[in-house]
């Protein structure tokens, strides 16, 4: 994992000696810009991408960093880039980790547009206020620790609801495939990624000189046959460069039948044992989608009706968010609202919790039981909790089904470790650990391949590989390479690359 780079470091390369520069063909393109990653380069998490054209900082995504807590705060306060060099924002998606540092951009002085869809908008909102209340709450609780040990205590939050609120006062929603000017000679247009509600990739047209190059970045690129969202689009422009997400590089994803088949096994076993299922699951996205999937398992009677909670007052909200936003919806998802009226996010047997004392209540709740909470990572919120409670007891099963970042909880419970620290108490891993990667919302090697030859690619100069492990990206670089790509550039941290 890439160690961060002071600012004045990077300022001081860029500015005092010549780069190599990055040309896949012999072909000169007159206008000046520059590409380098200050955030999720060799690692999945914190993206924040720069293309400079003619010495206009244009950030792409501005997220947050997620792992180890020590780990995150130190990489999320070296921010990397002087704001006044910020000419506009291009948000690709409302994850933690692409959007999760806008407050602190803002706080920093940015006074100019984000652009984003505008379910990006709404879900970008949700998950940094979210941030703001969790980083207050952790404040206080780690002062209160610190004077009860008789320590110092200097921590401050990243940010505060206020700039959290300024950072979204500054987005501009921008609907699907409707061309927007950024700035001098540079128009934006988002293009459906299918990766979450609202996701796009972001196609940058840069006009200058009598000449055109157009870019595009993919943020996190999504899978065809999703329930709730459309399919990844396929742009019609034919791309110079393409910026390329890596995170499932080296991996396949199961089919979507073989998983729900599978999710169906769990949940007969943890009736027959009555026993509990819990899910760490982002708030976004993925727990819809699993709520759906249950919906459809107990409609057809594949399972009886257990009791599933929602333990987590972000997915509550986020659902909220779901529905008032169709124009994300696939084909099937309409016609279940519009012609039949049926709720996909609601059934009988389906609990939102909201208060502590609902969520505490869960731990004495007698199995059968299924719980899907927050933390996706298992790194903070709820799902630490009932962990606490039930990852000793061998009628429990934990069940993944996101990426499991190095160095969390989540991770090393997926890789089935004996012990877990969690809360600094060591757990017994007795509890039966499933993965179903199925359900994982970024695009596999084999789906990332057939995205590409989908459009054309006869300008295609090169490809900038971000948000991946680097053995992810080794991989994918050279499978790539097999099949019709071998301009494939892994990016590293700080590091420019000229177009130009």
């Amino acid at each position: 994992m890439c160690e961060a780079i002071p600012l004045t470091s990077i300022a001081a390369e860029r500015n005092q000696k010549k780069v190599t520069p990055f040309i896949f063909h012999d072909i000169i393109i007159p206008m000046n810009v520059d590409f380098y990653s200050l955030g999720a380069a060799e690692e999945v998490t914190g993206s924040k991408h720069v293309l400079e054209i003619d010495g206009a900082s244009y950030l792409i995504d501005c997220g947050a960093f997620q792992g180890s807590r020590e780990e995150s705060d130190r990489k999320n306060r070296n921010f990397g880039i002087a704001v006044d060099r910020v000419e506009s924002v291009i948000l690709t998606h409302g994850h933690y980790d692409h959007c999760g540092l806008m407050p602190m951009l803002v706080k920093q002085g940015y006074k100019g547009n984000i652009y984003a869809t505008p379910a990006t908008r709404d879900i970008a909102s949700l998950i940094m206020m979210d941030s703001a209340n969790i980083q207050a709450r952790d404040a206080k609780y780690l002062q209160k620790q610190a004077q009860k040990k008789g320590e110092k205590f200097n921590w401050t939050p990243l940010y505060t609801e206020k700039e959290a609120i300024a950072a979204v006062s500054q987005t501009i929603g921008v609907s699907y495939n409707r061309p927007m000017l950024i700035g001098d000679g540079v128009s934006l247009e988002f293009h459906d990624a299918g990766h979450i509600l609202g996701s796009a990739i972001a196609a940058i047209k840069i006009k200058k000189g009598g000449k055109e190059l157009n870019i595009l970045a993919t943020g996190d690129l999504g899978r065809k046959g999703k329930p709730i969202i459309r399919n990844p689009a396929i742009p019609e422009v034919a791309p110079d460069y393409i910026i390329l997400e890596s995170t499932y590089g080296d991996r396949r994803h199961g089919s979507t039948d073989d998983a729900i088949a599978k999710l169906a096994g769990i949940a007969k076993r943890t009736v027959q044992n009555r026993g509990k299922i819990l899910i760490p699951s982002f708030a976004i996205e993925r727990t819809q989608e699993l709520v759906y999937y249950f919906h459809l398992l107990v409609d057809d009677g594949t399972i009886p009706e257990v009791p599933i909670f929602v333990d987590s007052p972000m997915a509550t909200n986020a659902t909220t968010i779901f529905q008032v936003h169709p124009e994300c919806y696939s084909e099937e998802i309409k016609e279940a609202f519009i012609k039949h009226h049926k709720n996909p996010f609601g059934f009988n047997s389906l609990h939102f919790t909201t208060s502590v004392q609902e969520s505490k209540a869960l731990n004495d709740h007698p199995g059968p039981l299924i719980i899907i909470s927050a933390d996706g990572m298992c790194e903070a919120g709820r799902i630490q909790h009932h962990l606490m409670h039930n990852i000793q007891d061998p009628n429990t099963t934990i069940m993944t089904v996101g990426y499991m970042a190095e160095n969390t909880l989540g991770r090393r419970i997926r890789n089935r470790e004996k012990e877990v620290k969690i809360h600094g108490e060591w757990f017994k891993v007795n509890a039966q650990v499933e993965e179903i990667n199925a359900f994982s919302a970024h695009a596999d090697y084999f789906e990332m391949l057939e995205w590409l030859k989908a459009m054309d690619t006869s300008k295609l100069k090169g490809i900038f590989m971000v948000h991946g492990e680097k053995k992810s990206q080794i991989f994918l670089k050279n499978y790539l390479a097999e099949n019709g790509f071998p301009n494939v550039e892994i990016i590293k941290y700080g590091k420019t690359y000229e177009l130009s």
